[in-house]
């Protein structure tokens, strides 16, 4: 008798569509709670995404950075500076890029074709305190930015604009003057991007085994 009851409310029309309603919330709930996983999961990693760019962009610094903020930079500012024999103060100021295990024109700058600020961060400056001659051609006294070419012979740039971040807002048209350079094996690897200047006005450019230069008479 309790088999049969119990099988007459198993077959019970009632019973069936109280199972599907049960069914369809437990369908949903469980469709909302993996909505909300997933939610949960979007925002984290949004959040992961946005903290990387963060700590990227300060450890690269920006162009409103107080001299105390630049030197915790990735890139350093560094200062080239000389009084060359024939009385040409040569003052160039860059930032250091480190290689770190990349390779220079795949994983970071320069890229072969492309016009390099020839440092980091803001585009290097070139000052010299008299009219001179930059291998062979004549460059009038002033500040102007140092920008560059590489390739098997780079283009060495000497451009009204120097006070900017970057090369984004470069103008070939504002050039002052383009000599060209071989580049060559440089004597010994360079971690960080370094310039020199001799007594004699040589300018050497190094980073990781490559060197190129250009002569200021």
């Amino acid at each position: 008798m309790r088999k049969c009851k119990f099988l007459c409310v198993l077959n019970h029309p009632l019973y069936f569509y109280k199972k599907k309603i049960v069914q369809h919330i437990f369908i949903r709930n469980f469709t909302i709670i993996k909505l909300m996983t997933m939610k949960k999961m979007l925002t984290f990693a949004m959040l992961a995404v946005c903290t990387a760019f963060t700590v990227q962009a300060f450890a690269q610094g920006s162009p409103n950075d107080t001299p105390e903020q630049k030197l915790k930079r990735a890139s350093p500012p560094a200062e080239a500076k000389q009084t060359t024999n024939k009385g040409v103060t040569i003052t160039i100021e860059y930032s250091q890029p480190a290689l770190k295990g990349r390779t220079i024109g795949k994983d970071v700058e320069p890229m072969a074709g492309k016009v390099w600020r020839t440092g980091a961060n803001e585009a290097t400056s070139f000052e010299i305190s008299k009219d001179a001659m930059i291998d062979g051609k004549k460059l009038a006294a002033g500040k102007y930015g140092l920008y560059s070419i590489s390739g098997n012979e780079w283009v060495i740039i000497f451009n009204k604009t120097w006070k900017t971040w970057g090369a984004f807002s470069y103008k070939e048209g504002d050039d002052v003057l383009r000599v060209k350079a071989k580049e060559h094996k440089s004597a010994a690897f360079t971690e960080r991007f370094t310039i020199t200047i001799d007594k004699d006005g040589k300018v050497s450019m190094m980073w990781g085994n490559t060197e190129v230069g250009f002569k200021v008479d």
